[in-house]
């Protein structure tokens, strides 16, 4: 139903998810997906709804998209395994998957699952500044997301985290009586999911900062998991057990190892220097490397531990391990530098598609009757204010990995490169095309589809491929 109307591209990548809905649900899923796409503003329903004009679906109430969110019976999960398997011929033998939580900022009193949260980006470490440690909180919710580190054709050590399982995390005072969960818990729960859905050809690497480096996620992970994480200076290290004497219970470890910051300082194991190339740029740094047992945290797995310093002194010491023993300290330093991936896609999907902006309200009073208490709490009419806030922050996702999906098979680099610097030529060092343009050029073939079918505009289509870009920053 889609002809003339989308780039038959982004159909054939669109049709992929028709297994996860109804018929008239495929049509909301393509419309809000093209809508939200092409919205150049502000990301709220309405706005998404406005930009897809209605087009793929004539004559369709407005209701029917916020029912979409609300009421829809599509499952997140199913969306996930979908674009897992799109992504899988793009992505190397061993899958990198990169977990970790963001706060989505929102205003209102009647939103499911929305309380004050820790705001790391808002808060300080001391550095810099005289007055120590500020923490800060914020009003939102709080998410806890499983990306894949996709590696990009045009340069194989840079990459893009594909945000695809979520779980909304709710603080246990919020909570309904014995449905906390840790975000922990909730990692491990996504690792499980990926790991059932892997080829048998395939393994997963998992990559995660300090809070998920803990024995809920390292003593349970699935079989041809691996995971590389950063380690506390303090970390209780332990040897390998020796034989088995026969009388007793087999030990568990073995003797007493020097901790990151005892290896660190002692000078009778010197330092060796590596250069490698971390987040795009060559560094050197001092390591030391050990074969050791963490046991409080990931039992009797045996680690390769790295220790490093930077050798002008600038940073502090630091160490990091892997549950796969033959990792070289390149190999884990590298593979933890991912990580910041998924940072920025969290910066890309905020700033860029809107990520924050659905305010996905569930109440609204009898008219003349009081004002109630503002108070955020569980939806008292059935699930729609869970649903909706699931639902809305998926959409955002699968639009994101849309765009990159459809730029590897469809974009063109050296032209998006030389069309951005002919009209920023300040940009004297880019080669390589940005997710924003990735999301212009997508952008520009949504509209000349659009334009097209407009009988008067067929003859000028390629100067409305030089006009767009300037048309859309005046808008």
């Amino acid at each position: 139903m889609f002809d003339g109307v989308l780039p038959s591209s982004l159909q054939l990548l669109l049709s992929a998810f028709t297994p996860c809905f109804t018929r008239p649900g495929f049509d909301n899923f393509a419309t809000l997906i093209t809508g939200w796409i092409i919205c150049p503003a502000r990301h709220s329903i309405s706005r998404v709804i406005q930009a897809a004009h209605g087009d793929a679906a004539p004559g369709k109430h407005h209701a029917s998209f916020y029912r979409f969110f609300s009421h829809g019976r599509w499952a997140i999960d199913d969306l996930a395994e979908v674009l897992f398997h799109l992504l899988l011929p793009w992505l190397p033998p061993q899958v990198t998957i990169i977990v970790d939580d963001t706060l989505c900022h929102k205003s209102g009193p009647h939103l499911f699952g929305a309380a004050m949260h820790y705001d790391a980006h808002a808060s300080t470490y001391g550095r810099g500044t005289s007055q120590g440690r500020k923490s800060f909180f914020a009003f939102g919710h709080n998410w806890v997301v499983a990306a894949v580190w996709l590696p990009l054709p045009w340069n194989v050590d840079r990459g893009l985290a594909l945000p695809l399982l979520i779980r909304l995390y709710r603080a246990k005072k919020s909570s309904p009586p014995r449905q906390y969960r840790k975000r922990t818990e909730m990692a491990a729960e996504l690792i499980q999911l990926l790991a059932g859905w892997l080829p048998a050809d395939r393994t997963l690497h998992l990559v995660a900062d300090a809070e998920y480096a803990c024995k809920t996620l390292l003593r349970h992970l699935p079989d041809k998991v691996t995971f590389t994480g950063p380690m506390t200076m303090d970390a209780a290290l332990y040897d390998q057990p020796g034989p088995y004497g026969g009388r007793g219970r087999r030990p568990l470890k073995g003797t007493r190892l020097p901790s990151p910051k005892q290896l660190a300082a002692d000078t009778a194991i010197r330092w060796r220097r590596l250069t490698l190339t971390l987040y795009g740029r060559d560094v050197t740094l001092l390591v030391k490397t050990q074969r050791v047992l963490w046991y409080t945290v990931a039992g009797t797995q045996p680690l390769a531990i790295v220790v490093t310093r930077d050798p002008a002194g600038r940073l502090r010491d630091g160490a990091f391990f892997s549950t796969d023993e033959s990792s070289s300290p390149s190999q884990m330093l590298a593979q933890f530098a991912r990580r910041w991936e998924i940072e920025v896609s969290f910066r890309n999907t905020k700033q860029t598609m809107g990520l924050e902006h659905p305010q996905n309200g569930w109440w609204r009073r009898k008219a003349g009757s009081p004002r109630p208490k503002k108070r955020p709490g569980p939806n008292p009419r059935g699930q729609k204010g869970e649903t909706a806030v699931n639902h809305t922050l998926m959409l955002v996702f699968t639009a994101y990995a849309v765009v990159v999906l459809w730029y590897l098979e469809h974009g063109n680099r050296q032209d998006d490169v030389a069309r951005v610097r002919r009209q920023a030529p300040w940009y004297r060092h880019k080669d390589t095309p940005s997710f924003a343009d990735m999301l212009a050029a997508l952008r520009r073939q949504l509209w000349i589809a659009r334009l097209s079918r407009h009988p008067l505009l067929k003859p000028v289509s390629e100067k409305i491929d030089d006009l767009l870009p300037q048309w859309l920053l005046a808008a």
